[in-house]
């Protein structure tokens, strides 16, 4: 059987029966495959908290939409920090493709929420495409088509053999090449890239429903050509009980394992222009707390560095 490295890694991740997200995952965390910085430090949560009330005061949105939201701790620290009046001017509901994880979140969160959505489709229709949006390390967990430079950019296929994989290089066929910025220019042979196809499709299906409000997007990663210095393998990874796995072992516990890598925020951004939606900054997570008034955790400032954050309006 051949796939490509894309259809592998959606149906390790998310395949309904078998997938990591959709079947296999129980919580985020110390006591999990791994953590985010939601799970290390209050933090964010404050942060987050203090840019939906300065939001909701400049937009006049009152729906708050958490897209993807892990184990719920995110959510339930944003809420307890806003406040009782805060609190009861705001509606805040999840987007959230994984049932297990649906569950986790709802134990948390109980009547907290307002509702739980599977899609950002179904989330905007039900706010009347009115929202402030937050995502956190969220994009990262889409499947990706990986690419290598050889003499030209191919695109790296698995062969399965007797349970084995092996990679093999096609040419890449792609009719949106102009939307990825990697692409643009030649390489060193043997260098890899990640293509976030599944995510520029993903924001394509669901922007144009956004008609007002504020989106904070963060997520480790970098700005091209910055994202791959000094990695000629690319940023792929996996984790496993807090291990960090690279190479022919990504291919290795799949279902069991998480698959992730950096977010190329040069692409994210320029989605972002060209779907009309307008850019209030674009920083590191520490910037962005301190400039929401958070004094940071000194524990947490090398973790904030290499998280990137794009606070956006429309």
């Amino acid at each position: 059987m051949k796939e490509s490295f894309r259809d592998f890694m959606w149906r390790a991740l998310h395949h309904p029966q078998t997938g990591y997200y959709a079947a296999r995952i129980h919580t985020v965390g110390r006591s999990g495959d791994f953590s985010t910085s939601a799970t290390l430090s209050e933090d964010l949560a404050e942060g987050i908290a203090r840019w939906i009330v300065r939001e909701s005061a400049e937009t006049r949105v009152r729906n708050v939409i958490e897209i993807g939201s892990g184990d719920g701790s995110l959510m339930a620290g944003i809420i307890k920090r806003l406040g009782w009046w805060q609190r009861r001017k705001m509606r805040f509901h999840i987007v959230e493709s994984s049932a297990r994880l649906r569950e986790v979140q709802q134990q948390k969160l109980g009547k907290r929420c307002a509702g739980w959505f599977a899609s950002m489709e179904e989330a905007l229709t039900h706010c009347g495409g009115d929202a402030l949006l937050f995502h956190n390390e969220v994009m990262d967990a889409f499947p990706v088509r990986l690419a290598e430079w050889r003499e030209g950019w191919q695109e790296v296929f698995v062969e399965w053999q007797g349970g084995t994989p092996q990679e093999v290089l096609e040419p890449l066929l792609l009719e949106k090449r102009d939307v990825f910025s990697a692409l643009q220019a030649p390489a060193k042979n043997g260098q890899r890239i990640e293509l976030m196809e599944d995510v520029h499709q993903w924001f394509a299906n669901w922007l144009p429903q956004w008609k007002r409000g504020s989106m904070l997007g963060i997520d480790y990663g970098d700005e091209f050509p910055a994202v791959y210095h000094r990695r000629p393998k690319g940023t792929l990874r996996a984790y496993l009980l807090h291990q960090r796995l690279e190479g022919g072992e990504v291919y290795l516990n799949a279902g069991r394992q998480d698959i992730t890598y950096d977010v190329n925020f040069t692409d994210v951004r320029r989605w972002m222009k060209d779907a009309g939606v307008n850019e209030v900054s674009y920083s590191t997570q520490r910037v962005l707390l301190e400039q929401l008034g958070v004094r940071c955790d000194p524990k947490m400032s090398a973790a904030y560095e290499s998280f990137r954050c794009v606070w956006s309006r429309r």
